[in-house]
């Protein structure tokens, strides 16, 4: 399926002065969706979504113990790969304040998912990524968008030789397997954050909290595979695990912003509204229940980032207000389809790599 963009208005009404219009485009939309209950909280939703995902996760170990030292044990890697990334959905959502209003609990939640379960820092995932949703798309203040081994700029590309000029020439084809040592990544970051003297922790206390669960973690998975499976199989375990739990991570973010607006090319973005500033940056997903499980609702880009503490089953029952709302304003509300919202993504970072090809750079 190709592009959908809302397009604007045959004639668009003469525009407001941009810091004035900024500031009141998004508040009648905010409205709507107060008026609509959109943004009350939905506790007993995600409650019955942890038991399912924790009920998930103890069988996977039953399964484990129940076939043994076998390398038949390998194919439960899949099914705890989409639990673990149910896991970081969850821990989204509580960084976001979606579960709950009472920050105490939403810390703990987000503890319990991220630190415990999954090996990965809260307080560096929240620090960046309250950066990304700040400046989406971004080039100088998204650490999403920053040069590293992916480039997401024609100009990021400079002075990239040997294998970061390998990397760069060839991202697009690399994409997914690189994906592979996301899950890993991540909590490599998390630990280099949590140990660095410059770190988001704030107190000693945050840091031997999240140092705590983090050891938790390590050793609690390690404990389990070496009890249940040889060395051998512990190994390979864990390595089909966190390859495939990090291919789910990178399909769920890689659509939403690649070769979308970028803020850093247009010298009046600094006059955007917060509604300007999410929706140009951001693309949807189209799909229904199968795909908002699978992405975990961030298909629903543009309505999470207009409403980040928006509980995830009022995603979809906002958007066609939001649609509604930038279509009356001329704003183009970009949706597509599954597939096609990879082949784009992929075409930009294809597309940024060419000044390297062309050049034979290596």
């Amino acid at each position: 399926m190709s592009q959908a963009t809302v397009p604007p208005p045959a004639v668009a009404p003469s525009p407001a002065p941009a810091r004035t219009r900024g500031g009141s485009e998004f508040t009648p939309l905010l409205r709507t969706i107060r008026e609509q209950g959109l943004l009350q909280h939905r506790p007993g939703w995600y409650a019955r979504g942890i038991a399912v995902n924790l009920i998930g996760i103890a069988a996977v170990v039953a399964g484990l113990a129940l076939t043994g030292p076998s390398w038949w044990a390998l194919p439960l890697a899949v099914p705890l790969a989409l639990l673990s990334a149910r896991i970081a959905f969850v821990a989204h959502d509580a960084g976001h304040a979606q579960i709950t209003a009472n920050r105490r609990a939403g810390r703990i939640i987000q503890l319990a998912h991220a630190n415990l379960l999954l090996g990965m820092s809260r307080e560096w995932w929240n620090d960046k990524h309250n950066r990304h949703h700040a400046h989406p798309n971004h080039l100088d203040k998204d650490p999403d968008v920053a040069a590293d081994i992916l480039v997401f700029a024609e100009h990021q590309t400079t002075g990239r030789t040997g294998t970061r000029g390998f990397l760069t020439r060839h991202q697009a084809l690399l994409f997914f397997p690189l994906t592979t040592l996301e899950g890993i990544a991540l909590k490599v970051y998390g630990v280099r954050s949590l140990l660095a003297q410059d770190g988001p922790c704030r107190t000693r206390r945050e840091r031997l909290v999240e140092g705590g669960l983090l050891l938790a973690h390590f050793l609690g998975y390690a404990t389990l595979l070496l009890t249940l499976l040889t060395p051998a199989q512990a190994l390979v375990f864990a390595l089909l695990h966190q390859m495939l739990f990090g291919v789910h991570l990178g399909m769920a973010f890689a659509p939403n912003h690649k070769g979308m607006d970028r803020p850093d090319e247009h010298p009046d973005s600094d006059d955007w509204g917060h509604l300007r500033r999410q929706v140009l940056t951001s693309r949807n997903i189209r799909g229904a229940t199968l795909t908002d499980w699978f992405l975990g609702g961030l298909n629903y880009q543009v309505e999470h980032h207009l409403f980040p503490s928006m509980p995830r089953p009022h995603l979809r029952l906002a958007q066609p207000a939001v649609r509604a709302h930038c279509a009356a304003l001329g704003v183009p509300y970009t949706e597509t389809g599954f597939v096609d919202s990879y082949r784009q993504a992929l075409g930009h970072l294809h597309e940024v790599g060419a000044p390297l090809r062309s050049e034979g750079t290596e």
